[in-house]
């Protein structure tokens, strides 16, 4: 019956939860939801992003912030019908506050709200020009002073950083820095990123040559511009540069290449930064207000430290150093470790006719590309995806409309099919000696990633190279020491190296914070990345979202972006939006602000 469908279910629950916050009348809107209830803000209740818990925490939440926020216009998107699968109703809304435009997903189980998305799409006033509003660009008319495109570009970069100051500086000019760079310049942000590297996009080029992206192509557009339909679905990293380099470019960034920053100090009585950098061989002084450490998850090179790497004779290289397998043909390699990048590492050293071994000291994740592509990505970021009408933007948000807490009960299952498909795969590679593992609740690869942001390989030939034993592996036993010649495990075994290979992974980026600006800043923030999900290399106490990332921090100004391009894409949008509003001085109330944890 029509009075009985989804459409209906949602735009009765949506009416009642409008009238109670419009009204403010907290206790109506609380008892909207189920007992066990969700609802995750991404900036526009909360100016954070936050995931609240159960009736208690939403009510807090509203208590301390529904006055200053002034939600309303509660209303169903008539372009996407909602739907009921096994019982849950799930519908999509607009909805606004007092500053802003927002967007969200709701699903509802018996009547109530189970979970709740609500995400700011823009600031009134201070909306992206695009589509009606998207610039001339030629300027009709006459003007004796008239000056180009080209010209303006030119004087712009001349100016930004010496006589006029940038509201933002971004550290860091990879795929985070550069998505996060195009959002702010399309807001009008002064933004200046800095890069180290010659060229953007270097970040990926100067890696190992075998280097390419795991994640298919629908998972890992950039804003505004998605990648052709021609481009290929795991890209080369030199491909993936060139087209950094052409998205700098095009998106019109300030973009300082072959420019080290040096030092960063925050004034609390002028509430601006002092960065200093080194650019053309002189010291530039930046005085931003906003500072954003996009240097990355993968940026912090960790080091072990073992006893005799200072008497080794042969070549140590970390896996980010190491420039591929040229000058190996022949030698002995030992790749200590047994993600991603070790098995990258050691298959295209075996390609290129090395001796490697790989030392696995702790279990591994692995799951085979084609299976995550259609299991675990399919339904969202994938071919048969576009086809079926999915968008990138609709993607990402049910994606995001999933709370942590609960997210490894939808993954288990996608993880389970996996095993099942790939039987024989993973009996072959356990015949070898490899320990394999399913995360700590079976959830697999990307609640890995989450919580650790280590653990795993998506396999993408490698492991037939395992399995084979054209790769060698050493499992279970940890280095001991280095002798002039060969590691040497702690149970007794000797691997001849000419060269030792670090696939260790990378530390916090809470560290750049310590090197940049002081360790009583990075300690003040706390670690980066986690939900605090108390599994292996995820300590407690549970955070709900990931620490530091994307949102406030407990030093004012200082703000982390990274992760991989889904994220850069995605999260970029909400940490715009929250600089833009501290830009033009709207009022923007934190809520939850995160507290530190798991300092040094």
């Amino acid at each position: 019956m029509l009075e009985d469908s989804p459409n209906t279910r949602v735009d009765a629950v949506l009416a009642k939860l409008g009238n109670a916050l419009e009204s403010g009348d907290i206790n109506a809107a609380v008892n909207l939801f189920q007992t066990d209830c969700y609802w995750r803000d991404l900036a526009t209740f909360t100016w954070n992003l936050k995931t609240l818990e159960g009736h208690d925490q939403i009510r807090d939440m509203l208590e301390t912030q529904l006055s200053s926020i002034g939600p309303s216009h509660f209303r169903q998107d008539e372009k996407e019908m909602a739907s009921d699968n096994d019982g849950v109703i799930d519908g999509w809304f607009s909805f606004e506050t007092k500053v802003a435009r927002g967007y969200g997903h709701i699903r509802i189980k018996n009547g109530l709200i189970w979970t709740l998305l609500t995400t700011m799409s823009e600031l009134k006033g201070h909306e992206e020009p695009k589509g009606f509003n998207r610039p001339m660009g030629a300027e009709h008319g006459h003007d004796p002073n008239r000056k180009t495109w080209a010209e303006k570009r030119l004087q712009e970069a001349a100016e930004l950083g010496y006589k006029t100051q940038p509201y933002v500086v971004i550290i860091g000019g990879g795929q985070g820095g550069i998505a996060l760079g195009a959002r702010l310049r399309q807001l009008g942000v002064p933004t200046i990123i800095i890069e180290k590297n010659e060229r953007a996009g270097d970040s990926w080029r100067k890696r190992y040559k075998s280097l390419c992206l795991h994640d298919p192509v629908w998972y890992d557009h950039l804003p505004y511009i998605p990648f052709p339909e021609n481009w290929p679905v795991f890209a080369p990293k030199d491909k993936i540069g060139d087209w950094l380099e052409m998205y700098t470019k095009v998106m019109e960034l300030n973009y300082w290449s072959s420019t080290t920053c040096k030092s960063a100090k925050y004034d609390e009585t002028t509430k601006e930064w002092t960065v200093v950098v080194e650019r053309d061989g002189q010291e530039v002084v930046l005085k931003p207000k906003q500072l954003v450490l996009a240097t990355g998850m993968s940026g912090k090179a960790n080091v072990p430290k073992f006893k005799g790497q200072d008497i080794f004779k042969g070549e140590q290289q970390h896996s980010s150093q190491h420039p591929g397998p040229d000058a190996y043909r022949g030698k002995k390699v030992v790749v200590i470790g047994s993600n991603n990048s070790a098995h990258d590492i050691c298959a295209a050293l075996w390609e290129g006719g090395a001796d490697v071994t790989m030392v696995q000291r702790s279990s591994t994740h692995i799951v085979r590309s084609d299976s995550l592509m259609e299991i675990g990505l399919g339904d969202l970021y994938s071919e048969r995806a576009v086809v079926s009408g999915m968008t990138t933007r609709k993607a990402d948000l049910i994606f995001a409309s999933l709370p942590y807490r609960i997210m490894h009960e939808f993954q288990i299952p996608l993880y389970d099919k996996m095993r099942e498909k790939d039987a024989k795969f993973y009996a072959d590679l356990e015949k070898a000696g490899f320990m394999l593992d399913w995360g700590a609740d079976g959830s697999g690869l990307f609640m890995k990633y989450l919580r650790r942001g280590s653990g795993y390989y998506i396999d993408v030939g490698a492991c037939d190279l395992i399995i084979d034993g054209s790769i060698k592996l050493k499992s279970g036993s940890d280095v001991d020491h280095l002798t002039e010649d060969a590691v040497v495990l702690k149970d007794g075994s000797v691997l001849p190296a000419d060269l030792v290979v670090y696939a260790t992974g990378y530390g916090s980026m809470n560290g750049w914070a310590a090197d940049l600006i002081s360790k009583e800043v990075a300690d003040k923030v706390g670690k980066c990345w986690g939900l605090g999900s108390d599994t292996p290399k995820d300590p407690g106490p549970w955070e709900g979202e990931q620490r530091n990332m994307w949102k406030p921090t407990q030093q004012e100004g200082l703000w982390f972006h990274g992760g991989n391009l889904h994220q850069s894409r995605h999260y970029s949008q909400y940490l715009s939006l929250q600089l833009k509003a501290r830009q033009v001085g709207l009022d923007t109330p934190v809520y939850g602000l995160q507290k530190p944890h798991h300092i040094g």
